[in-house]
């Protein structure tokens, strides 16, 4: 659901990097403060490679002729809390768009918004109701399902309003949101079980890495607290530098939606300086654009764009949380 800069105007895209900026801000503020940050900041690498490894991997929406991925914003609230999660997006979503040319420069206000606010922040609030007397498989499955389709629809309608509000395309609102919406329903619903799948794991093998707010029900772990990294992070590698040549070749939920009214997956972009500046911004960034080495079609360039992509993650944000741990600690001194 990554938006390209043709969809948006440089009036919309300056409005969501500032409510973006402004959550970031506010989710910073509040990680100051927490005093678990230092425990969470391994935590963080792995489970944003993670992310970033599992978004490579296109799922086919069976009888459409599209495919989605996971967005991963719930997952991570779901074990990194609301802050945490949304800064660990933030960067997931940072590194697709410099290094790989996944979703547009100027759109990427737009897209944090449309895809960790209301992963992270709304997710949150379903993540924290459904586990308010305890923890249990049930509700972990329960929560992920609902939680993903939830925030899946309100990012989706986002991208509708957002286009309809930047008016740079011929969109019709009302027959863009009838597609964008059941699609995103569908890939929705596939999104809660994939999470489900990975925090049952995590909820059986140490489920003091899982989001508990109310640090109620806890349950004894099967596995070592490096145990359960040192799998997490196997996988990662496997589905980023693996399974990711597995991916599906159809469009994705936006994409098919956009082809469903126009014919094509991509609407051409405007001339205007400030878009031909952000798409230059982006070529100089993007060493593996669209996961792929530059005009070379070997598949080899996908399994090396998913390790350095979950390399690139790993360090980004080890260093983002531990800048923050320092500057929390200069301020209490």
């Amino acid at each position: 659901m990554h938006m390209a800069d043709s969809l948006v105007s440089p009036a919309v895209a300056g409005t969501m990097y500032a409510a973006s900026g402004f959550a970031a801000a506010y989710g910073i503020h509040k990680l100051k403060q927490d005093e678990d940050l230092k425990k969470k900041i391994p935590t963080m690498g792995v489970m944003g490679a993670f992310v970033f490894a599992t978004q490579m991997v296109n799922f086919t929406i069976p009888g459409t002729g599209s495919s989605g991925h996971l967005c991963g914003g719930l997952l991570l609230t779901s074990i990194l809390g609301p802050y945490a999660g949304f800064i660990s997006m933030i960067g997931v979503l940072l590194i697709q768009c410099l290094f790989f040319a996944d979703g547009g420069l100027l759109a990427l206000g737009g897209n944090i918004w449309n895809m960790a606010f209301y992963g992270c922040f709304i997710g949150s609030l379903i993540w924290k109701a459904i586990m308010k007397n305890g923890m249990s498989k049930r509700k972990i499955m329960f929560a992920s399902v609902f939680g993903s389709v939830i925030t899946l629809q309100m990012g989706a309608f986002s991208v509708v309003l957002e286009t309809l509000l930047s008016g740079v395309t011929e969109l019709p609102f009302g027959t863009f949101l009838a597609v964008m919406q059941p699609i995103h329903l569908a890939i929705g619903a596939i999104e809660g079980l994939i999470t489900s799948a990975v925090l049952c794991f995590v909820y059986e093998a140490r489920s003091e890495l899982l989001w508990n707010p109310d640090k109620i029900n806890k349950k004894e772990g099967r596995l070592s607290y490096r145990k359960t990294i040192a799998v997490l992070v196997c996988l990662f590698l496997l589905i980023g530098g693996g399974i990711s040549l597995l991916a599906s070749a159809n469009p994705d939920g936006l994409e098919w939606s956009v082809q469903q009214i126009t014919g094509e997956t991509e609407i051409e972009g405007s001339s205007d300086s400030i878009y031909d500046k952000t798409g230059k911004i982006q070529e100089v960034f993007s060493f593996l654009p669209d996961y792929a080495f530059k005009d070379n079609e070997n598949t080899t360039g996908t399994s090396v764009s998913g390790i350095v992509g979950c390399a690139i993650t790993v360090g980004l944000l080890y260093g983002i949380g531990y800048i923050i741990k320092l500057s929390s600690k200069r301020k209490r001194e």
